[in-house]
């Protein structure tokens, strides 16, 4: 997880950041703000912006402005929790500075290949049970706490906290939230959905995984965003085994989103993961040239962000929570994968 204030000229990634394109600008001319709002927005290529993005989304943004739904605001975030002493703390924790990403992927042996099973079925038992809590009125705060003991009365270490000076324990992004949401005092309402992106330290061993949920009556268009999204990830992950290009990965997500003419995010991406948090490769969801190929024994995640109407993302003042820059719905899932001579083996599933 790379916040906006540590942006490196290369990329960032989801809890990794934000990738901006090879750009060399400083970060200056990487953001700027929104006329009449405190909000900082990222300053995206033209290829990735105006135009195209007015074009592509016309339709689904039209139906988000005949919404009642109310835009998100910001509520009141409660103190950082503890972690006993005795539990091992990732290193970026003391220092309180995002690490970014490391060079050189994650490829394992037997005994680690094992760790990040293990760090990942605990990953998907605490998603799985953070996603029961999800019904009408439950605050953000509340699924925090719930995920944030499950994880310590595991011996395990919420990753998400103090990554960069990140608060919480787990981020929960609600409605047109991409990623990064603080969990806060806002209690959440029926027809909302909610992504909840959930890693932890276990052993020295990052496992990372989220998942979007439905809270209460959710409507037929929010339901086929998220439907959609999976069917991305899902379809991506077939594709992977070692030799493959990971730009496939972005060509098969992008492919099938551009059926249904949902937005693809381009500024957040998958990862490296094992025993740092984020590492390479960078995964791009979105069509692109990059070069690689995946490696036998190697992890790292997928994680998709699809919206309804603009993929051009917003910063609110905390520096972490990214919304789209209309306000429409946006949803996410994510996997931890290990390369294997029979394909890619999901490690966070129950």
């Amino acid at each position: 997880m790379v916040s906006p204030s540590s942006l490196q000229p290369r990329l960032l990634s989801s809890f990794v950041g934000d990738r901006l394109i090879l750009s060399k600008l400083p970060l200056q001319q990487l953001f700027r703000n929104n006329p009449g709002t405190e909000n900082v927005s990222m300053q995206l290529s033209r290829t990735f912006s105006g135009l195209t993005d007015l074009l592509f989304n016309k339709r689904n943004r039209d139906n988000f402005q005949n919404s009642k739904r109310k835009r998100l605001q910001p509520g009141k975030v409660s103190p950082c929790r503890p972690v006993p002493a005795h539990i091992l703390r990732p290193p970026y924790v003391e220092s309180q500075q995002p690490p970014g990403i490391a060079s050189g992927p994650e490829v394992h042996d037997e005994q680690g290949k094992e760790c990040m099973r293990a760090s990942g079925r605990l990953a998907a038992q605490v998603l799985e049970y953070a996603g029961a809590l999800v019904k009408p009125g439950i605050k953000a705060d509340e699924i925090d706490e719930a995920v944030h003991q499950m994880i310590i009365d595991n011996g395990a270490y919420p990753s998400p906290l103090g990554y960069g000076g990140f608060p919480k324990s787990v981020c929960t992004s609600v409605n047109e939230c991409i990623c990064h949401g603080i969990p806060d005092s806002r209690a959440l309402e029926d027809g909302d959905i909610i992504n909840i992106d959930v890693t932890v330290y276990l052993n020295g061993y990052h496992g990372d995984t989220s998942a979007t949920f439905f809270c209460g009556n959710v409507d037929d268009e929010a339901k086929k965003l998220v439907q959609v999204t999976k069917e991305c990830l899902d379809k991506a992950i077939s594709i992977c085994a070692p030799g493959v290009e990971y730009k496939k990965i972005g060509k098969t997500i992008h492919d099938h989103a551009d059926k249904y003419r949902y937005g693809v995010v381009r500024q957040f991406v998958g990862h490296g993961v094992g025993k740092v948090f984020h590492a390479d490769p960078v995964i791009l969801h979105y069509r692109n040239n990059d070069a690689g190929r995946m490696i036998l024994g190697q992890t790292f995640t997928i994680e998709p962000m699809l919206t309804m109407g603009s993929f051009n993302p917003v910063i609110w003042d905390d520096n972490w929570t990214v919304v789209t820059a209309d306000g429409s719905l946006s949803a996410q899932f994510e996997h931890t994968l290990l390369i294997t001579e029979n394909g890619a083996e999901i490690l966070t599933q129950c």
